[in-house]
């Protein structure tokens, strides 16, 4: 097999390599039965530093293994050459050592005879899934991600904060789930919309209840469980009942279309869909009451709606949100801070999150000057404060990733709508 290096190098490894050295014999066996039974990555303390750990992903070769690699923000962005595991000598054990923050949640995915062809500068929309079409979770991981899908693994180290709010719990109630189709004959096409209603819903109510409005519906039901989320919110008495509508996607293309600045959709969502909704259910007319949010792209879609349309959405919930972004032949990115720093100020609040690791540029190279989600988004707090707007901001050690916005989610309905306590303490931070 071929030996590689790499610069860190994992406690239990080097007892392993100290064994195998020695003639110690069934070490490399009794090895991976502690693997099978504690489950990977490996992680172990640094003596000098509880901030960091040192992180082991291991994968069990074969005499055919010519390499392999990890995928995902612990690693070099998009040049999996510079992310090889190292074979200890003598053995099947493939190993790479990250020293990553202790409290880092993310997802990652690794790959066996990688072509090791870079990322970058990929064409075409499905360029991406065709590259990595032979990546998979990583064996003997228990925290698959999503968990439905399994697709990716995860990974949550010790002081990764928790998330209280995402677990099925069985002396709650829970509300239902309704999809149907939505046709816009403003955008000219068809979607799916998803509409939460609460555990007792009661179109009788005398107080309408309060509405969320989310983008990508499949995610936002999937990978963050939001139904559920809202159920135990609403159990625990730290959010007022409320409906949620999830406003899916016709499809990738659309979506990279519709949700940045695109006015026909600020359309669309306050002339048609939520006039749709009142139809149908007993919900506030009261921008105050209402939230809207997304992640990515549909943080940026959450922003611009309110900035275009307050009389309707007053609450924006944006995770991650694309403030880089800019219009097609404009010279300057973060369009949209501009436009909040160019109008009057407005009755809206807003909650903002980004993880750390999200600064990293796009390996693209016609986008070198992009700042990155982590600068933009500081820029748009900076921004929004600066016009005297209240906004709860947040930054987490994770990237852009629904493993960490699944848990973000419940932080911005409860600074937004959630108890005057939950409002006072993200008010203060």
């Amino acid at each position: 097999m071929t030996s590689t290096t790499n610069e860190l190098t994992s406690p239990r490894i080097e007892a392993l390599r100290r064994s195998v050295d020695s003639g110690a014999v069934g070490a490399v066996e009794e090895f991976w039965r502690e693997v099978v039974e504690c489950g990977t990555p490996l992680v172990e303390p640094l003596p000098d530093d509880v901030k960091d750990m040192l992180v082991t992903f291991v994968w069990r070769g074969s005499e055919a293994t010519r390499n392999v690699v990890v995928l995902g923000a612990i690693a070099t962005p998009g040049i999996p050459a510079e992310s090889q595991f190292a074979c200890l000598a003598g053995t099947d054990v493939w190993h790479r050592t990250y020293r990553l923050p202790a409290d880092l949640r993310t997802t990652y995915r690794m790959a066996e005879n990688d072509s090791l062809e870079p990322l970058r500068g990929l064409k075409g929309p499905n360029a991406f899934a065709e590259r990595t079409a032979g990546w998979r979770p990583a064996p003997l991981n228990r925290t698959p991600f999503p968990p439905v899908e399994a697709s990716t693994s995860g990974l949550a180290l010790p002081a990764a904060p928790p998330q209280p709010w995402i677990e099925v719990r069985p002396d709650v109630p829970y509300g239902e789930c309704a999809s149907q189709p939505f046709a816009s004959a403003i955008l000219g096409n068809e979607r799916r919309a998803i509409v939460y209603t609460p555990p007792g819903y009661d179109a009788q109510r005398a107080a309408p209840y309060h509405l969320v409005v989310l983008f990508d519906a499949g995610a936002y039901t999937s990978s963050v469980p939001t139904p559920t989320i809202l159920d135990n919110l609403l159990a625990a008495g730290r959010i007022a009942p409320m409906v949620g509508v999830f406003v899916g996607n016709p499809d990738q293309e659309t979506r990279g279309r519709e949700l940045p600045a695109h006015p026909p959709f600020v359309e669309f969502l306050a002339e048609e869909l939520l006039p749709w909704v009142r139809q149908r259910y007993h919900v506030t007319t009261d921008p105050a009451q209402v939230v809207i949010g997304g992640s990515s792209y549909g943080g940026l879609a959450a922003s611009h709606a309110a900035l275009r349309r307050p009389d309707v959405f007053g609450n924006v919930l944006s995770q991650s949100g694309s403030y880089f972004w800019k219009p097609d032949g404009d010279e300057e990115w973060e369009w949209h801070a501009r436009q909040y720093a160019a109008a009057e100020k407005l009755p809206l609040r807003f909650y903002l999150d980004v993880g750390r690791l999200e600064g990293r540029r796009n390996p693209n190279p016609d986008h070198d000057l992009n700042p990155g989600q982590v600068i933009a988004n500081r820029h748009m707090r900076d921004v929004l404060r600066a016009k005297g707007y209240p906004v709860h901001y947040a930054e987490f050690t994770g990237a852009h990733d629904y493993i960490c916005w699944r848990g973000t989610l419940a932080d911005g309905l409860l600074a937004l709508v959630g108890t005057a306590q939950d409002q006072d303490s993200a008010a203060s931070s």
